[in-house]
């Protein structure tokens, strides 16, 4: 028993030193495995595995040790397990978790354990690991209350706290004082002098200074003063500098700070290049890709796809293949997000510039592919309105963004295909994905191209409820949606409550005042847009034209129409030659609009001939009106509209043998004839009527109310108009022809099923007749109604036997 006891101390002294001895082994292996990185993360797991199998407890040290290597090698779970571990965890191993939590995006759990570590073992790395935690997350003000908390509890804070803080205060800034303040705390905790703190401090500022409250030249000033007062600038410096003057579109001061640079940085290079790109300056932008080559700058990815863009804004399809060809040569080996990111700034290039077959063959050869190339090729394709393969190649797409839908959604819509839209609209959503202000704005433009009036009003109570109702995108379309549905008021209300408008807001607003017969007002609009400073572009002018066509403004559109080149500088195409000689023909001056059309710098196209025509037959000048037809026979042979038109006027002069001679022409050239017809929405359902229609199912009832109807409308003055029918047949045939219109039709329909209080919205594919204009307006009359019917060039609004036009052909 005495010699049991007497070996017992030196089996417990030699047991001691083996632990410690083994344990200093361990720690030395891990720390090889931590300076390794990710290489030696899974020789760390095989050393813990030993530990375990051994039967060894490791020490407070090794195990967060441990705790780091999991952390950073992406095994969160075993690194909690082994903190859970842990009776009391100190500091160290607390810290290691903040920080690891923080980089996996869960700063909650960091905030917990946080929370949970008592006062007495704080230090300034764990308040360092929270601060940078709330940062990751972009919480900015929770990282700043922790840094005031820091300071109150007497913890010193070091240049790492400095850093974080500021990168903070960077993302919440909106006062000159606050960066000016967290300046003054850096300047006495005396690390003021540190590069990677002053960085932040002019990130802060920078930031900050496109704040809306803050004066950004008083900012600027500041940040670039304390860039000057640097007593070492590093590649952050130089770039932050740069960067944030370009943002503030101040490029000649980033040019100065650019010229002054004492290294060839090519982030910088790129900035400046951005900014180029960004300001339209083209030739600056190829100025610098040039003195880069020659002062052996390389390029890298990002500075191709500033060129490239540069290209492609420019339409430079030249200057973009030699890019390419420049790629392709020097670029042998290029790693995966490069070629990424170059093959996608191709793509567009290419597809912007017309060539989009060229584009597809680049998006097939790219060995990799990410959403963006997949966005591009489809946003080609929309562009171009080749709808089929943009079909394919959504249906074909592995993985879809809210942007992908909005592409497809807003092409749909653009290219007539509102139906469609709608569905994928609503497909998107069952998908689980929210819509953003764009997709809105493609949703309720396909409701416009329904003329689809109360899903228009459903998607804008979607978008009030979804806070999306002070877009731009969705007030344009709403704007357009609502004058196009016939409610002028509800779209006036849109343009009004707007927060910010820009051209397209007038223009829409315009249009549709042109559109509603209101020339005059469209016109005052105009010129309350050139006192708000926004200047007209080309679509200004073809609606402000076509808005003084409608109400017979014929002086306005002159001087308008002149001031485009000379106080402007915008030269007019066809489009523009096109609506002043519609408001000239339209207005019985057919010499003036025959002059136009013999000085344009070009060829008239056919929508010039057409205006022409439509004014021949309008006030019957037979021998121009020949003339025009003749033209446009030539271009368009097969379009129905000049055979009508033709005909129309042969038969208000009674020359029928004529109108025969020209149906024949149609038959002999198989031209037939787009039938009318007329649609309203009635309890969320479109009701459509054709010409004579014997198809509807409740036709015989309107037939039948027509019949009694006509009668009242005759007593308060309703003549038919016979000169409208293009058959030779006898006076009552001609009136029974006139009745069966479908415009007529759809009017009486809405009289029959809506309530007394709504009004009777009426949309129409082709052009509404004389006969039918006048009978509508007895109709409003008679049964004291608001009746708007858009045809396919206006709309009219009929009130107590008026209509908006004013009678105005």
């Amino acid at each position: 028993m005495s010699a049991a006891k007497a070996v017992y101390p030196i089996q417990i002294l030699r047991q001691t030193v083996d632990i410690s001895a083994l344990a200093n082994n361990y720690a030395a292996k891990l720390l090889l495995c931590h300076q390794r990185g990710p290489s030696g993360h899974h020789i760390a797991a095989g050393i813990h595995a030993h530990m375990i199998a051994s039967g060894f407890i490791p020490r407070g040290h090794i195990r967060n040790r441990l705790i780091d290597i999991y952390s950073k090698s992406s095994r969160l779970s075993y690194a909690e397990k082994l903190f859970d571990e842990i009776p009391e965890p100190d500091i160290v191993a607390r810290t290691t978790m903040i920080a690891s939590y923080s980089a996996s995006g869960s700063p909650n759990l960091a905030k917990e354990i946080f929370e949970k570590t008592p006062l007495r073992i704080r230090d300034t790395v764990c308040y360092n690991a929270m601060i940078a935690s709330c940062c990751h997350g972009n919480d900015g003000h929770a990282a700043v209350r922790l840094f005031n908390e820091m300071r109150r509890k007497r913890f010193e804070p070091d240049c790492f706290t400095f850093t974080s803080t500021l990168a903070a205060l960077a993302l919440i800034a909106t006062r000159e004082e606050q960066c000016k303040q967290m300046h003054c705390v850096v300047l006495k905790s005396g690390c003021g002098l540190v590069t990677s703190v002053l960085n932040a401090l002019l990130s802060a500022y920078v930031k900050c200074a496109f704040s809306p409250f803050v004066s950004s030249s008083s900012l600027f000033a500041s940040a670039r003063k304390l860039f000057d007062e640097m007593p070492v600038k590093d590649k952050l410096s130089w770039t932050t500098m740069i960067t944030g003057h370009v943002r503030n579109k101040d490029l000649d001061s980033a040019r100065e700070v650019f010229d002054s640079m004492d290294q060839d940085l090519v982030v910088a290079w790129n900035s400046m290049i951005s900014g180029y790109v960004q300001e339209g300056l083209v030739v600056k932008v190829f100025e610098m890709f040039r003195k880069m080559q020659s002062l052996g700058v390389k390029y890298d990815d990002f500075t191709y796809t500033n060129a490239l863009s540069a290209c492609a804004d420019w339409s430079l399809i030249l200057h973009g293949k030699q890019i390419h060809a420049y790629i392709l040569r020097i670029e042998a080996k290029p790693p995966t997000d490069f070629m990424v990111s170059v093959t996608n700034a191709l793509i567009s290039l290419y597809w912007k510039c017309g060539k989009v077959h060229q584009a597809r063959n680049i998006f097939d050869a790219a060995c990799t592919k990410d959403l963006v190339s997949w966005n591009a090729m489809l946003s080609a394709y929309v562009s171009v309105g080749e709808i089929d393969e943009a079909k394919a190649i959504f249906d074909e797409m592995y993985e879809k963004n809210v942007l992908s839908w909005t592409v497809m959604i807003s092409g749909l819509a653009q290219h007539g295909l509102g139906e469609e839209a709608l569905k994928l609209f609503n497909r998107m959503k069952s998908c689980g994905l929210e819509p953003c202000d764009y997709a809105f704005s493609g949703a309720i433009t396909s409701c416009a191209v329904l003329a689809s009036l109360e899903q228009g009003r459903q998607l804008h109570g979607q978008l009030i409820r979804l806070g999306f109702d002070s877009s731009l995108s969705a007030g344009n379309a709403l704007i357009t949606m609502y004058a196009r549905c016939g409610a002028l008021d509800a779209a006036y209300k849109a343009f009004l409550t707007m927060p910010c408008l820009d051209s397209v807001s007038w223009n829409a607003m315009i249009a549709a005042l042109g559109q509603h017969g209101h020339g005059a007002k469209a016109t005052e609009l105009y010129e309350e847009m050139l006192e708000e400073y926004i200047l007209p572009d080309r679509i200004t002018f073809l609606t402000v034209l076509s808005a003084c066509s409608h109400a017979g403004l014929v002086d306005e559109g002159k001087k308008y129409f002149e001031s485009m080149k000379e106080v402007y500088g915008i030269t007019p195409c066809e489009d523009h030659y096109a609506r002043l000689v519609d408001l000239l023909a339209r207005s019985g001056r057919l010499t003036e609009a025959q002059n136009v059309i013999q000085t344009m710098p070009f060829e008239a196209g056919s929508q010039i001939w057409e205006a022409l025509l439509s004014g021949c037959r309008l006030h019957g000048n037979m021998d121009l009106g020949v003339r025009a037809a003749e033209k446009l026979f030539d271009m368009i042979p097969k379009h129905d509209g000049t055979y009508i038109l033709l005909a129309n006027m042969f038969a208000a002069a009674g020359r029928w043998d004529s109108v025969a001679t020209v149906r024949k022409f149609m038959r002999d050239r198989g031209v037939k004839k787009e039938p009318g017809c007329s649609w309203l929405e009635v309890e969320k359902k479109v009701h459509v009527f054709l010409v004579d229609d014997a198809v509807h199912p409740e036709i015989h009832q309107v037939y039948k109310y027509l019949e009694v109807f006509v009668l009242r409308l005759r007593e308060l003055g309703y003549v038919p108009d016979t000169k409208y029918v293009l058959h030779d047949i006898v006076s009552e045939q001609k009136e029974q022809s006139l009745s069966t219109h479908s415009e007529k039709l759809a009017v009486v329909y809405g009289l029959l099923k809506l309530p007394r209080e709504a009004t009777i919205r009426v949309f129409k594919n082709l052009r509404i007749c004389g006969d039918c204009h006048n009978a509508i307006k007895f109709m409003s009359k008679a049964e004291s109604r608001e009746i708007i019917v858009r045809d396919v060039k206006r709309f009219r609004h009929f009130k107590d036997g008026e209509c908006s036009c004013g009678d105005y052909w």
